[in-house]
């Protein structure tokens, strides 16, 4: 018994025949711009380095001879006199988690069509990530300065400690620096009307990278400073 179907349906018959034709007629499965489907594949390709290189320090770390150093210790600050842990990464976390705030609420404005507000909340997600990249750098400057930690070399103990650390949170910092510079880009088309009558699906691509930034960052905090 077959089922005839109206063809102007978007409902084909079903078994083996429908899935043929369905198939030979280009039917479009996902409705995805193609701007986010090449972010997706861009993050998933992304989230392969990250996870080998966090899996390359686990077992750099492991597999050290010499004793790892403490966090605790080597991320603590004098403030007042009074001996801090962690403050800085603290600081540095809220910083990129609130930043992920902002921009989901920018890309929600932007789909309501209030560009003002979009355009605000892009900003302020812009200059939070440059506060993280600017207490990063502090960060290095206290470890190689204060501290003599170097990519070859660590005074405090194993002298792998120093290389993936540089290289881990350095290819991090240099996402989130492309992210505020892509930020700041996208906003100020905003605000000058580019995507009026094209779409703010831009906003939306531009919040998928920045919440990856911001998810990779907290593997990161979890395993150099809380591990």
């Amino acid at each position: 018994m077959t089922i005839e179907t109206d063809k102007s349906s978007d409902y084909t018959q079903p078994g083996m025949g429908g899935m043929v034709a369905d198939w030979a007629a280009d039917k479009q499965t996902f409705d995805m711009p193609w701007g986010k489907l090449m972010m997706w594949i861009f993050l998933l390709s992304d989230t392969f380095i990250f996870s080998v290189f966090l899996t390359g320090y686990m077992n750099v770390r492991l597999s050290a001879t010499d004793p790892w150093p403490n966090p605790s210790e080597v991320f603590a600050l004098e403030v007042f006199g009074v001996h801090l842990p962690l403050l800085l990464i603290a600081i540095m976390t809220f910083v990129l988690i609130t930043s992920s705030g902002t921009m989901a609420m920018a890309v929600n404005y932007a789909y309501r069509g209030d560009r003002k507000k979009t355009v605000v909340l892009m900003s302020l997600t812009a200059l939070l990530g440059a506060a993280f990249v600017g207490m990063q750098a502090f960060e290095w400057t206290k470890l190689i300065v204060e501290e003599g930690v170097r990519p070859w070399g660590n005074p405090m103990g194993a002298a792998q400690f120093g290389s993936t650390f540089f290289m881990i949170t350095g290819f991090h910092g240099m996402h989130v620096t492309a992210g505020v510079i892509y930020l700041t880009v996208i906003a100020r088309r905003v605000a000058r009307g580019h995507y009026e009558g094209k779409g703010y699906d831009i906003v939306e691509i531009t919040g998928l990278y920045w919440h990856f930034v911001d998810l990779v960052w907290v593997f990161i905090f979890a395993f150099f400073y809380l591990w």
